[in-house]
């Protein structure tokens, strides 16, 4: 536990904004759990690396900073078994399996960002999400001071969601994630990129060939602020995308398994003609229109107010509501919609 008050925020944010925290808790053991107490009646947020994090004012909530290490691999006939803490860097892990042999994550490479965070947002890229190598999440319950083991059908996940951002938010704090990895390994090939490799492919090309793609769509945070893809990719149903397909052409577009299209948010927001577009020290990244950057001194409250113009822009192009993948941190908490 470290607090410091009052606590600059700017290095645990990837939009370098400049905000401050009266109560900074830092989470380096497990004992250090069962000092968090009355959190129920204060605001707080549970930060992990704030590559995912959009502090809208100056003045943040009480902040909890998971920093538990830690990875144990177990076998079975068919599966490795990673118990992996919270306060690992998913990247690193990624790497780290690899370097074991341990195959089925390299989709995920290059994904900012904590363990922890993963099965909140239920992270995806290139055709695979947290909840397909998920067996389950320990979670620690402020309440009853108990730790949790939450099966993967627990954590109730879908698209960017979980059981986390509902029934369990602000309920307690995950402390640890447990992967199984089939050791007969399939490749996951049906993304654009991916779909094209040549043989002979393995895990290591697969990772290669994300790192690169991802590298070339999405800014380095350490060169120029950002949090990555700031809206999800919205869902609309087979009509609508058949209705768009006929007034735009082509659409990218993924199937559904119910049914319905994901629809490619930066396509819509480019093709609205927002891609470079710029208000002040914050703008809408050149290069990938689902990126929205802080070019140096901009602020929380410019970045939401840009947020909010690209939504209205895509809403009266094509009817369709994008929201924010990035997470929305005002004085009192977590918030869900953009005001």
């Amino acid at each position: 536990m470290k607090p410091s008050t009052p606590f600059s925020l700017q290095p645990h944010n990837s939009f370098a904004l400049d905000c401050f925290t009266d109560r900074f808790i830092e989470i380096n053991q497990l004992a250090d759990l069962e000092q968090l107490t009355q959190l129920s009646d204060e605001s707080f947020y549970i930060l992990g690396e704030g590559s995912n994090t959009l502090f809208l004012e100056s003045q943040a909530p009480t902040i909890i900073k998971m920093d538990l290490k830690g990875i144990t691999v177990n076998e079975t006939d068919d599966a490795y078994v990673l118990n992996v803490a919270a306060g690992e860097n998913w990247h690193n892990l990624v790497c780290y399996c690899l370097e074991k042999g341990i195959n089925g994550l390299e989709n995920l490479a290059l994904i900012p960002g904590s363990v922890g965070a993963a099965p909140v947002q239920n992270i995806g890229a290139y055709g695979v999400e947290f909840a397909d190598v998920c067996y389950s999440v320990n979670y620690y319950d402020f309440t009853n001071k108990q730790m949790l083991e939450l099966s993967k059908a627990q954590c109730q996940f879908g698209y960017r969601d979980s059981i986390f951002k509902h029934q369990y938010k602000n309920k307690g704090i995950i402390t640890s994630v447990t992967l199984r990895l089939p050791k007969v390994w399939q490749p996951k090939l049906s993304y654009q990129g991916l779909s094209d490799l040549v043989p002979p492919i393995t895990a290591q090309v697969i990772f290669q060939q994300v790192v690169a793609m991802r590298s070339a769509k999405l800014p380095d945070p350490k060169k120029i602020a950002n949090a990555g893809s700031f809206f999800k990719n919205p869902i609309v149903s087979k009509m609508q995308y058949q209705q768009l397909s006929q007034q735009y052409g082509k659409v990218p577009h993924y199937p559904q398994a119910e049914g319905n299209i994901k629809l490619a948010a930066g396509w819509l927001i480019e093709q609205a003609g927002l891609k470079g577009y710029q208000q002040g020290d914050v703008g809408v990244h050149k290069n990938q229109a689902l990126v929205l950057v802080n070019y140096g001194g901009g602020t929380g409250d410019e970045l939401s107010q840009l947020a909010l113009f690209v939504q209205q822009q895509v809403q009266e192009k094509f009817n369709v509501n994008i929201v924010p993948e990035v997470r929305l941190i005002s004085h009192n908490g977590e918030i869900d919609f953009l005001s």
